[in-house]
């Protein structure tokens, strides 16, 4: 089984479109939406959900009022400015501001802070027309991106395997950091989707150098290539200066808009242009993944 990461290195370049529609021409799918801060494949395949677990990591403070002293001890050490002080002088955390990192809880003469582990949100396991996709819900405010991501794609690994699947197909979040760099380990080739802009050309050539950094082979897919004919010729020429293949170009097509108000993919909505170009790099991707 082979894997394949599609990432932007910023958001709004039109990567989930694009996995989408591969996930429509892949064939034996697995799909796992690791893009968990902000997951949305989901509103474009449909899925049912056939299994959902909560996502604990990391800790949260929390004080008990009956026990406080009102020290202000907790109030001092942190760093974050989650707690603060009533007007009765009891210490309160605010949960949406609390890094967990424990330093009130040790530095608490009373004992008074309780540092339960943290439930941060919920991942799935769904079936859609396409196989299976392992998503999830990254709870407002709650850390530990990268550790979800990682498990987000070891189940669908697990699901690939149990059904002898050609491809895992990676939605990756935008960015370089935490989140992104577990979502590339261990792939077997990142497409990272840009836009003719000059903030998708910066970003792409981050994205690009992060691949090559853990040793992945990176190709280019260029979406809404007509925006700008002078920033479309300076990501051609990036690839063609740094040897990144170039898979193919997107035109600007309102017929994926269309088919997003739709609730599907451009591939299995209509013929356009952009449905066309998305099949030509997808021949390309798959000839790229068996050399």
């Amino acid at each position: 089984m082979k894997e394949l990461v599609v990432c932007s290195g910023k958001g709004g370049t039109g990567k989930t479109s694009v996995v989408a529609s591969l996930a429509a021409l892949g064939g034996r799918v697995v799909v796992a939406d690791c893009d968990v801060d902000a997951a949305n494949l989901h509103l474009v395949l449909a899925p049912s959900v056939e299994h959902r677990e909560n996502f604990v990591a990391g800790h949260l403070a929390g004080i008990r009022s009956n026990d406080c002293t009102g020290c202000g001890e907790c109030l001092r050490v942190c760093q974050f400015g989650a707690v603060s002080a009533g007007p009765d002088g009891v210490c309160r955390i605010d949960p949406l501001a609390c890094e967990g990192c424990g330093v009130c809880v040790h530095f608490c003469p009373s004992e008074a802070i309780d540092f339960p582990e943290r439930d941060c949100g919920e991942w799935y396991v769904s079936e859609s027309r396409h196989g299976p996709l392992v998503h999830a819900r990254l709870d407002p405010g709650a850390e530990n991106s990268g550790k979800l991501v990682t498990l987000v794609r070891r189940e669908a690994r697990r699901l690939g395997q149990e059904q002898d699947a050609d491809l895992l197909l990676v939605d990756g979040p935008p960015g370089i950091g935490c989140a992104v760099i577990a979502a590339l380990s261990g792939a077997d080739g990142v497409l990272v989707v840009t836009e003719a802009t000059k903030s998708g050309l910066h970003d792409m050539e981050r994205m690009v150098a992060l691949a090559h950094h853990f040793g992945l082979p990176a190709w280019v897919c260029l979406n809404k290539d007509d925006l700008d004919d002078r920033m479309r010729q300076r990501v051609v020429d990036f690839c063609a200066d740094h040897d990144v293949p170039l898979l193919g170009t997107i035109p600007y097509d309102p017929q994926v808009t269309a088919a997003q108000l739709a609730g599907t993919s451009v591939v299995e909505f209509t013929d356009s242009p952009a449905a066309a170009a998305i099949r030509q790099v997808w021949s390309r991707v798959r000839e790229q993944l068996q050399t």
